[in-house]
């Protein structure tokens, strides 16, 4: 498990020091950074998964693409380089980076493992020095296999392309990729932690299953076009219906389904990256949400999120106080926009009864703030 993420120089950060937890929650304003903390490990996912030899850090690509160095260089304090620093369970790995800003990639200048400098090596492996990758093969791993979910993700299709199996590892980025990794993964087995225990244990049964906590009644059917390299999904929202297209039923289930796919997909160890989970559901699915990654979080998978609802907040901090969870087990992160007298990231703490320490301006206060404007109190 990555235990902390540095950030030095990239983006808007000067210098980022951010802890992870197995359930990483990330909030705050607009702009404030949030986004950035995941762009940094997609773009060292990107790099080792699509350019396994290469020297550079690749800055576009399938998954992300950031444009050129002038792009991801801190603007008011960075020139021409930027760091990234993860620290695991038993490892810590530092990259130093560098480019000129109309180039769209940065060449590694160096790289330190565990307090032993690298000077640019010969060459190297999954951007480390290709005759220690051997000896990291957990952070490579834990890199190679991320999944990172936007909020953009894609809406109902009238059909889905089939890719190849060694092609179709996670959902992609928009969940582009869901339904085909559904459908040839169907009788796969769900890791026995996140099995719902009403349903067979297999991929396609344990994912409708998790989508009818969300939307009672629904029913998913997935079936290949006849010499098409492509599947049509079926979905009903009652069991007394038949199975409709998707574009004839709520846009919400198209949102969450390729989150519930990624996660009963992944393998203990991943790491699941989503931007705003939330994105059309209701308030009470919205805390489902929170519910549900917390169980995933729980079975070992990481979780970093990224997220604007209080709802998703709730959802987490009641799965704390079910002890489905220990406190230290979630990380809450606040971002705020740059400011000379305030730190840009702050850290509000669980305790086991879902009570957080510290309600920040901004942390999820708007829904006070509105009732203090209606009831006319002053702020």
């Amino acid at each position: 498990m990555i235990t902390q993420i540095d950030l030095r120089y990239f983006k808007c950060f000067e210098l980022l020091k951010l802890p992870l937890s197995n359930l990483t929650l990330l909030s705050g304003s607009n702009a404030s950074g949030k986004s950035s903390v995941l762009q940094a490990l997609v773009l060292l996912h990107q790099t080792i998964r699509e350019h396994e030899w290469s020297t550079r850090l690749m800055l576009n690509g399938d998954t992300l693409k950031l444009g050129t160095v002038l792009d991801v260089i801190d603007k008011v304090h960075g020139r021409h380089d930027l760091e990234i620093a993860l620290t695991t369970n038993g490892h810590h790995y530092h990259w130093r980076f560098s480019g000129e800003r109309t180039e769209m990639s940065l060449a590694i200048d160096q790289v330190e493992i565990d307090g032993v400098v690298n000077n640019t090596p010969e060459k190297f492996r999954y951007l480390l020095p290709h005759d220690q990758d051997f000896n990291h093969k957990e952070i490579t791993l834990c890199l190679q296999t991320l999944t990172y979910i936007t909020a953009e993700r894609i809406g109902p299709r009238e059909f889905y392309s089939l890719e190849d199996k060694q092609n179709t590892l996670v959902v992609g980025s928009a969940g582009e990729h869901a339904i085909s990794l559904l459908h040839l993964g169907r009788d796969e087995l769900v890791m026995e932690e996140l099995r719902l225990s009403s349903s067979p244990p297999t991929r396609l049964r344990q994912v409708e299953a998790r989508m009818q906590e969300f939307f009672p009644g629904c029913g998913l059917i997935v079936e290949q076009i006849p010499r098409m390299n492509a599947v049509t999904l079926g979905l009903r929202t009652s069991e007394d219906t038949d199975f409709h297209r998707p574009v004839h039923v709520g846009f919400g289930l198209t949102q969450v389904l390729p989150i519930v796919i990624a996660a009963l997909s992944t393998a203990k160890g991943n790491l699941l990256l989503i931007e705003n989970p939330e994105v059309h559901l209701h308030p009470a699915g919205q805390a489902l949400m929170g519910e549900f990654l917390a169980h995933v979080a729980q079975a070992g998978i990481q979780v970093i999120i990224e997220t604007h609802s209080d709802h998703v907040l709730n959802g987490i901090r009641r799965a704390v106080r079910a002890q489905r969870l220990i406190p230290e087990q979630v990380a809450l992160h606040f971002f705020r926009p740059r400011s000379e007298n305030e730190a840009q990231a702050i850290t509000p703490r669980l305790d086991s009864s879902g009570h957080i320490d510290v309600w920040p301006e901004g942390f999820f206060d708007q829904f006070d703030k509105d009732l203090n404007h209606f009831a006319g109190w002053e702020n």
